[in-house]
């Protein structure tokens, strides 16, 4: 029987820094991530892959700001589910190409997702994701009496908006997602962390202005599917204790108990690896397997010869 395996792609991986921003350009580097991809494929693994919206979304959201007197600017979510779209696009597009070429019989399906979050979330009480494009000190100012948006000064380059980013407490359309994969068919599958949603009195879906942390979704999704391993691609090889010092140590094989001391010790830090490493070690827990690695060693990483593996014991 087929191993079941989520990976989650970081939005650098189809948008890197200081690239220009055109379809072009993403669309070549999602086929050289559909090409990694494939070669899991090849493996006889089921997958879900998911991926990160960050660059992508705060393009749409510059786009819609400065066409906002043209025409009517989205909700956040609704702007979330737009780049679920065109990323799902390309990387549906690649893979079948790249498994046309490969002359494998899977197929690929995206699926728009929405994220169930919990309204009580004390993420809503504290918004800290910053999101779109930067203003002055006035334009802040106006923004905050005239939407209600939360301004908040972002490392001396200015003003921008902050959104809540709440824990993911259901992935909707698991059911669909687990028929596709049974199928042979590689489902992409929560995007940008979801569009997050709320369940009202009656029962019914709204949506949020909010952000969810792709890798806390992806963590989730792997849970939900009865995922097998949980795999993070990232821009290195491994992860590493006392990064950048004369004492910098690569972990390759490590447990819950040992990864989550260099955790509370603040070896990983909060804006880069540390979330990875949380969502690492909650799907570790189930006793499970979870992976850090290149996105160029995810097949070598999968056999044990790359990147660094997390598992409860």
């Amino acid at each position: 029987m087929a191993k079941r395996v989520v990976i989650a792609v970081g939005g650098n991986a189809i948008l890197q820094p200081k690239q220009d921003p055109t379809f072009e350009v993403q669309m070549t580097n999602v086929q050289k991530s559909a090409e990694q991809i494939a070669k899991i494929e090849a493996m006889d693994y089921e997958i879900v892959l998911t991926h990160g919206n960050g660059p992508q979304v705060g393009n749409i959201l510059q786009q819609n700001e400065l066409a906002k007197h043209t025409v009517p600017a989205l909700p956040l979510d609704a702007c979330n589910g737009e780049s679920q779209g065109f990323i799902g696009y390309m990387l549906e597009q690649s893979l079948k190409n790249t498994l046309r070429q490969n002359q494998s019989s899977a197929n690929v399906a995206t699926l728009l997702t929405e994220v169930e979050v919990d309204r009580d979330d004390p993420a809503f009480k504290d918004p800290s994701k910053p999101i779109g494009v930067f203003y002055d000190e006035d334009e802040a100012k106006q923004l905050q009496a005239s939407k209600g948006w939360i301004m908040k000064e972002d490392a001396g380059r200015g003003y921008r908006r902050v959104v809540p980013s709440p824990m993911p407490a259901m992935i909707h359309g698991v059911d669909s997602i687990n028929h596709l994969l049974e199928q042979n068919i590689i489902v992409i599958a929560g995007g940008g962390g979801g569009i997050p949603v709320y369940q009202d009195e009656d029962g019914l879906l709204q949506g949020l202005e909010a952000v969810i942390d792709k890798d806390r979704t992806g963590r989730k999704l792997a849970e939900q599917v009865n995922a097998d391993i949980f795999m993070i691609l990232t821009d290195v090889s491994n992860v590493y204790i006392n990064y950048g010092k004369p004492n910098q140590k690569k972990l390759e094989a490590v447990c819950v108990k040992e990864t989550q001391k260099y955790l509370d010790d603040g070896q990983f830090a909060a804006g880069s690896m540390g979330p990875k490493i949380e969502a690492a070690i909650a799907f570790a827990k189930t006793g499970r397997t979870a992976i850090i690695c290149s996105l160029y060693e995810a097949d070598l990483a999968l056999q044990g010869k790359a990147g660094t593996r997390i598992s409860y014991t």
